[in-house]
């Protein structure tokens, strides 16, 4: 099965473009927000797009509820595509999109930019901006069975070849949101600071932290700390140990990608 990624910040018209994309490149199916699509239908899972907030809509678009997984991992298994398409905000995004799917890494990973004119993308994301407009690349008709958000518009797409010949390739769903009204969020690098600490007061081997810091990239954080482990202790399994819940902890609280979890070891405490 070959895979394929069309990578764009959100709001930058990848739902849009995803349809013609999947037609050039002859692609199955099309994996965009929690749902599977397949010749403007859901074959499987839920959209992001029906959540009330939009942690809860990433959580649902990356298929980190084990039911929503194996719904769509089943669906494709039975299905046997020889191709896939998978939007994503990031590169991380559509990698871990595909790992908890258990679909092989991307072999083609497009930008959107590479697709898209900057004026296409600066009125994409003006429409995201002012008006909350989001795409949904399937008929109306497919979405309104569980999406709890706001239709605005079908959107009928035509391609005219010769004088007076049209022919309609696809329809898109704009929709607004739920979680469109409810106003920004932002996570501050301190609640990631204590879910650190937290993590590290858990763990027997560790007797202290200190210098927390934790640096924010688009594509997700880096953190640094300092510790004091305990004496007797093996100090490289108890790290790595700690690294992974943390890495899994930040993940699953706040939907944020850990990019690396860097630990000095400053000294041992004799207890």
């Amino acid at each position: 099965m070959k895979v394929y990624a069309l990578v764009g910040v959100s709001g930058t018209g990848k739902s849009y473009k995803a349809v013609d994309f999947a037609n050039k490149y002859k692609i199955e199916c099309i994996i965009d927000d929690g749902l599977l699509i397949k010749d403007g239908k859901i074959l499987a899972g839920t959209s992001a797009k029906k959540e009330p907030t939009a942690i809860a809509a990433i959580r649902r678009a990356i298929f980190m509820d084990e039911g929503h997984a194996s719904e769509v991992k089943t669906t494709i298994e039975n299905l046997r595509p020889n191709s896939i398409l998978i939007l994503g905000t990031s590169v991380n995004m559509v990698k871990r999109i595909a790992y908890n799917l258990s679909l092989p890494t991307p072999h083609k990973i497009t930008m959107i930019e590479e697709i898209s004119t900057k004026e296409e993308i600066e009125l994409a994301q003006e429409q995201r901006k002012k008006q909350g407009k989001h795409v949904i690349p399937v008929p109306a008709l497919e979405v309104r069975k569980d999406f709890s958000g706001y239709f605005i518009d079908p959107l009928k797409i035509f391609r005219f070849y010769g004088k007076e010949k049209k022919i309609e390739t696809s329809e898109r769903t704009v929709v607004r949101p739920t979680f469109s009204y409810m106003g920004r969020f932002y996570i501050s690098d301190l609640a990631i600071e204590s879910l650190v600490a937290y993590n590290a007061s858990c763990m027997n081997g560790i007797y202290r932290i200190s210098n927390i810091d934790v640096v924010s990239r688009s594509e997700g954080v880096f953190i640094y700390f300092d510790a004091i482990v305990v004496y007797g202790i093996p100090i490289h399994l108890e790290l790595r140990e700690l690294q992974r819940n943390i890495s899994r902890d930040i993940y699953w609280t706040t939907g944020l990608n850990v990019l690396k979890v860097n630990i000095v070891v400053k000294g041992i405490e004799f207890v």
